[in-house]
């Protein structure tokens, strides 16, 4: 995280070892990949329920409830994990988790009628809030600034590989097995999370600096002189104590509410993207392009490309930083959803499109790389970023709560904006909210690569760095 640049007044940094920073986020976003089952787990399933023979018979209505209902429950996950998190420590806190996941994939399996399946998702909705709140926070916290933007990037990468897991698994196991494949994967998160250190940020704050000590050196390596950052963790802590101490302060003074304005921008950016319209629109997009592909190989097709850019955004955000990337996602993101509409603008006037089967297809390849490097995992990663030790915890909360609350808006509301403006009109809606995002990133969001918290809380409130590396 911090190193020993302002203390010395030197640009370097310290650099630690890796080894241990990895392993723990490696074991943390284990539970990322608890969030993809959760998300996916509808797409293979809701098929073979919603048929004549199925053993457990739902309806359209029914369906849509239960696809829906993991975002209500992810609301009411995300705002009180942020306190939790501060009250018993990141460790615990996301050790809890695997609870109500279990709890979930074991209701879905003993699932004998409909209400259950309603329970089973609230249920693993409030699990997988708390986990958007608390894994990129835990990521945050042990990472050093060299790395902090890889280890924040593979949350979205590990959530991906959950999606392609059960994509993958959902095509060839019938129910019950898969639910048990989907729990298979919290186990694996208890048993390896449980031997990972606690956040060295979250120790500190609560005063236990030796503690944050012996953790450090963990994280950092035997070779790697903590005092610097030790330091530097306590006078942030410290002030952060005197000055700050509610989530009124997040709006009261300016460089946190600064912060959770960007925030905020890049969740309502990230939701009204489309992503979720465009992927549930993969099926309608193959069928357009006269794709003999299958509808669950067109998915899994989908996700892997999710999967494969998650990887490659992990390895470039922290050489070509976080700005530039969201400013290239949203652009690429714009023209692709601009041209997306312009094909299914011709099919809707009855055109002949039978040359241009390529272009949604690529269109949407391109929306999906764009929003893998970019706007996926940088509006998670910069909320872990952005803040200080004692309001991050409130700020993810809200930011994920508004996150959900726009999964849930969008998945509920694009069928009728879809009716009224058609697959064209919609499509342009999205580019228009990207081309207006680029702007946003442009003049709005500062650079975050490679700094501490206090530079970063500099950068908010317009601050220079003198000479001597303090602020001017």
């Amino acid at each position: 995280m911090e190193g020993t640049g302002m203390l010395s007044g030197t640009p370097a940094r310290q650099e630690g070892q890796k080894l241990w920073q990895y392993l723990a986020a490696f074991s943390a976003c284990i539970l990322s990949v608890g969030v993809g089952t959760a998300l996916a787990w509808t797409s293979p399933v809701m098929f073979s329920l919603k048929s004549a023979d199925s053993f457990l018979p739902v309806s359209e209505e029914q369906s849509s409830w239960i696809s829906s209902l993991l975002a209500i429950g992810s609301m009411l996950g995300a705002l009180p994990a942020g306190m939790f998190a501060n009250a018993v420590g990141r460790k615990r806190s996301l050790l809890a988790l695997a609870v109500p996941f279990l709890l979930s994939w074991a209701v879905i399996f003993a699932a004998s009628a409909v209400w259950m399946l309603y329970a089973a998702r609230l249920t693993v909705g409030v699990a997988v809030g708390a986990a958007c709140v608390l894994v990129p926070t835990y990521l945050s916290e042990i990472a050093e600034a060299s790395i902090r933007g890889t280890l924040g990037a593979m949350f979205q990468l590990f959530l991906t590989v959950g999606i392609v897991y059960t994509f993958s698994l959902g095509a060839q196991l019938a129910y019950h097995p898969l639910a048990v494949a989907c729990a298979l994967v919290v186990v694996a998160f208890a048993a390896s999370f449980a031997f990972m250190p606690e956040s060295p940020v979250w120790l500190m704050s609560q005063g236990k600096k030796h503690e944050a000590s012996v953790v450090l050196r963990r994280l950092r390596g035997s070779g790697y002189d903590v005092s610097a950052e030790l330091g530097e963790l306590q006078r942030d802590c410290e002030e952060g104590a005197g000055e700050r101490s509610s989530v009124f302060d997040l709006v009261r003074y300016p460089a946190p509410r600064k912060a959770l304005f960007i925030c905020f921008a890049g969740m309502v950016f990230q939701q009204l993207s489309g992503i979720n319209a465009v992927i549930f629109y993969t099926k309608d997009i193959f069928e357009a392009s006269n794709s003999s592909m299958s509808p669950d190989l067109a998915a899994i097709c989908v996700a892997l490309v999710q999967c494969s850019m998650a990887v490659v955004a992990a390895v470039i955000v922290d050489k070509a930083g976080r700005k530039p990337l969201l400013m290239f996602s949203s652009a690429l993101m714009g023209l692709s959803l601009t041209t997306l509409g312009l094909f299914f603008k011709l099919q809707e006037a009855e055109s002949d499109t039978s040359n241009l089967g390529w272009l949604p297809l690529a269109s949407l390849v391109l929306f999906m790389i764009a929003f893998s490097i970019g706007m996926g995992p940088i509006p998670w990663m910069l909320m872990g970023e952005m803040f200080t030790a004692e309001l991050k915890g409130s700020a993810s909360s809200l930011a994920v709560t508004l996150n959900w609350f726009l999964v849930f808006l969008v998945t509920k509301t694009y069928p009728t904006l879809k009716d009224v403006f058609h697959a064209s009109g919609a499509f342009w809606i999205f580019a228009v909210v990207m081309y207006l995002a680029t702007a946003f990133i442009l003049f709005v969001v500062p650079e975050t690569k490679g700094k501490s918290i206090q530079e970063v809380q500099d950068l908010l409130l317009g601050r220079k760095k003198n000479k001597s590396g303090s602020s001017a």
